[in-house]
């Protein structure tokens, strides 16, 4: 075990949790709620103290030494697509409190961190996107059409991604360039008979990775643990990013020329076989592994943890109807990988629950009821952005019900 020889200095305690903020906020896409709780335990480990005020993209941090102080400002957009930095940041942190890490110690490990490169090869994010969505494909229609037409445009939507990576320029507008590409591509080869369903149900799994179903729980997660100010933020964030696929399909309506009472909204008739329906969550789990940069080594307990949601998803809802069934998947996925994340040689609960999390796709139901609108089909639409309201509160009361329920007994500990 290393000793600390010395306070440390509050210059040097606080450049090394701005760092350690930043990191935390960068991958803040799913809430802040933990960030924190892990920047203040870190500061009391290390002799000192403190304080957060926390926005979606920013952080003002107050440091204390002794009688000395310093604020500085942190600014880092919130993401998920680094998980593996997230693993990274726990067993670091747990060292911290156990008191394994002096300061330097801690700043080295947490810069290798910083700085490291992704874990996968930009061709394996791009296939992870794709098979992200063609193992969510089976959820819009679950018929072999749909699979495929997935592969085609996915491919396109992976393409769009990666060349973000590239030029920042086009990461601003991602969302409304990927909708209007894949609007075309769909409305112009594979939405072209009624006999294949409505084009939004054919485009939307290719755009899953766009919508922002996430973000739009997160806000009502931070809303309901009394983090208003994210809350809000996050909340106008998600709405911005439906609205530009929202308008991306309206200019690939424009594009094809094609009338807006083409985007009906009917699902064709089953033929996948329930075989392939089961595997879709392999595809999707090894999509989400390469996607969002996530440890391979966690792939079989991530995959329990997803069809753990399915199953007791559909039994709820078979039970008591869908927002109930919602809500107890959310309230067990919740509450078991709170326990699990507990263990400090675990990972950290956000990695653990994304995938399950993913499953519950409420996003998609804003992205169809602004397209039946659109269509001119207001009853569809406005039933699906009712649905959507409920489901996110559903899902948020959930996940923090089942944190509550998990940590009962435990005190006020939180993971890191």
């Amino acid at each position: 075990m290393e000793q600390r020889t010395r306070p440390p200095r509050v210059g040097e305690l606080t450049a090394f949790l701005a760092r350690l903020t930043a990191v935390l906020l960068r991958n803040s896409g799913e809430g802040v709620q933990e960030l924190e709780p892990a920047v203040a335990g870190a500061a009391r480990a290390l002799g000192g103290a403190a304080r957060l005020l926390v926005v979606p993209d920013g952080a003002a941090l107050t440091v204390t030494v002794g009688g000395e102080s310093s604020t500085v400002t942190v600014r880092a957009f919130p993401e998920v697509f680094r998980l593996d930095q997230v693993a990274a940041v726990k067993p670091l942190l747990a060292d911290l409190t156990a008191g394994r890490l002096t300061l330097p110690a801690a700043a080295g490990r947490l810069a290798v961190i910083d700085a490291s490169p992704p874990p996968y090869p930009w061709w394996a994010k791009a296939l992870g996107i794709v098979l992200f969505s063609i193992g969510f494909a089976p959820l819009m229609q679950p018929t072999w059409w749909e699979v495929g037409s997935t592969a085609v445009l996915a491919t396109a939507s992976a393409a769009l991604a990666t060349a973000a990576g590239r030029w920042p320029r086009l990461g601003a507008v991602l969302p409304l360039v990927a909708a209007v590409v894949v609007s075309v591509i769909a409305l112009l080869v594979f939405a072209r008979t009624p006999g294949h369903g409505g084009p939004v149900l054919i485009m939307l799994p290719a755009l899953f990775f766009f919508v922002p179903g996430d973000y739009l729980s997160a806000a009502a997660a931070e809303l309901a643990a009394g983090h208003l100010t994210p809350g809000a933020v996050r909340l106008v964030y998600a709405v911005f990013l439906l609205l530009q696929l929202y308008v991306g399909v309206l200019i690939g309506l424009a594009v094809t020329g094609r009338d807006r009472h083409s985007l009906f909204d009917v699902a064709a008739a089953q033929d996948l076989p329930r075989w392939a329906l089961f595997t879709a969550w392999i595809v999707f789990t090894a999509g989400t592994v390469l996607a969002f940069a996530v440890p391979a080594r966690l792939g079989p307990l991530l995959l329990l943890l997803v069809y753990l949601t399915v199953a007791v998803q559909t039994l709820a809802t078979w039970l008591a109807g869908e927002v109930t069934g919602t809500f107890v998947a959310a309230t067990v996925l919740s509450g078991v990988t709170t326990r699990i994340a507990a263990r400090p040689t675990a990972p950290p609960r956000l990695l653990l629950l994304l995938p399950g999390f993913f499953t519950l796709t409420v996003g998609s139901l804003g992205m169809r009821g602004l397209t039946d609108l659109a269509g001119g089909h207001p009853i569809a639409g406005f039933r699906d952005l009712t649905e959507m309201v409920t489901l996110v509160t559903a899902i948020a009361v959930g996940l923090l019900a089942g944190a509550v329920v998990a940590n009962a007994g435990r005190g006020d500990r939180r993971d890191a």
